[in-house]
């Protein structure tokens, strides 16, 4: 029986070492996200979302607001707190390029 327990480490570590040579083996396409054109499929929900929403008023005050957030927090060396707010608010800034740049890898 203590002879069972010591081969199962080494042949999960194979399984696993093997599982993840077969994966990194397999070829991947990379996919962009585009943005709808007028006329298609949901481009409504696009519009008001990200046109009006996120390019819009509401999202410039949010990020603008997460910004200063971060500011203050840094000033009052709460880093834990400064560094999210930063990057949220600038991510909430550029959102729809952030979108529309990264890709998908399937």
């Amino acid at each position: 029986m203590g002879k069972d327990l010591k081969l199962e480490k080494p042949l999960r570590l194979m399984f696993f070492f093997m599982a993840v040579a077969a994966v990194l083996a397999t070829p991947h396409a990379a996919l962009a996200i585009t943005a709808p054109v007028p006329g298609s499929f949901a481009y409504d929900v696009y519009d008001v979302g990200v046109n009006d929403i996120l390019k819009g008023p509401i999202g410039f005050v949010a990020g603008v607001a997460a910004i200063v957030l971060g500011g203050v927090e840094a000033i009052r060396a709460r880093m834990m707190m400064a560094i999210p707010a930063i990057l949220g608010g600038a991510v909430l800034l550029k959102a729809d390029t952030i979108t529309t740049s990264l890709g998908l890898i399937r």
